[in-house]
C-alpha cells in the first residue's frame, strides 16, 4: 500500500501541442489519464506540480489537468529548473509520481534525476506518452532498471484507496471508472 500523505504528482509537457505528437498512447487517453489522476490527486490532497517546455505560444497545458500555475523549464529535465526543484523538495513527499510527454525525454530524464536524488518514483504509463513504441520500451526499461515503478493510474491509485465505500473512495472509483469511457 502506498500511503498518499508521502506522494505527489508531476505533470511534465503535457502541453496540447506536445500531447498531440504522441505516438505510443492516443491523445484522448493521455487526457484522460491525466485528468482522472489530477481528480484523484485533489481529492486525496495530493499536492501537483506542473512542468512545461519553452513553447512560443506560451504554455498550452492541456485542460484537463488541475488549475496550476506552470514552471517553463530550458532542458530535458523537471530536475534542471531550480525553483520547481527547491518547490518539490520543499513538500517533504518522498514519492513523485510522474507523467508526460515524451517518455524518452522529460519523463526518462526527470526521473533518473529524482531517482538520484533519493525519491521514489512511480510512473503511469497511461499518462504518458512516446515518440515511438521501440523508443519509448527502452526509456521505460532504463527508468526501471534505475529503481522506478512502471504503472498505471488505476493500479497506483487503488494502492492508495483500498476502500471504495467511504465517501473518499467513492469519489476515486468514479474517477477510474471515467478512464474505461
Amino acid at each position: 500500500m502506498i500511503d498518499p500523505r508521502t506522494v505527489q504528482v508531476v505533470f511534465a509537457d503535457l502541453q496540447d501541442s506536445i500531447v498531440a505528437l504522441s505516438r505510443t498512447n492516443s491523445p484522448t487517453a493521455i487526457r484522460r489519464s491525466a485528468a482522472a489522476l489530477g481528480q484523484i490527486a485533489q481529492v486525496l490532497d495530493i499536492p501537483f506540480s506542473v512542468s512545461a517546455a519553452p513553447r512560443p505560444d506560451g504554455p498550452g497545458i492541456i485542460a484537463e489537468l488541475p488549475e496550476a500555475p506552470p514552471y517553463v523549464r530550458g532542458g530535458p529535465s523537471c530536475w534542471d529548473d531550480r525553483p520547481w526543484r527547491e518547490a518539490v523538495a520543499a513538500r517533504g513527499r518522498g514519492t513523485l509520481v510522474l507523467c508526460g510527454v515524451t517518455s524518452e525525454i522529460v519523463v526518462l530524464h526527470t526521473a533518473l534525476d529524482a531517482l538520484a536524488d533519493g525519491f521514489d518514483v512511480i510512473v503511469p504509463v497511461d499518462a504518458c506518452g512516446g515518440m515511438s513504441e521501440r523508443t519509448e520500451t527502452a526509456a521505460l526499461r532504463r527508468i526501471e532498471a534505475a529503481g522506478a515503478t512502471v504503472s498505471s493510474v488505476a493500479s497506483l491509485t487503488t494502492g492508495m484507496v483500498r476502500d471504495f465505500t467511504d465517501p473518499t473512495g467513492r469519489q476515486v472509483i468514479t474517477a477510474l471508472h471515467a478512464l474505461m469511457s
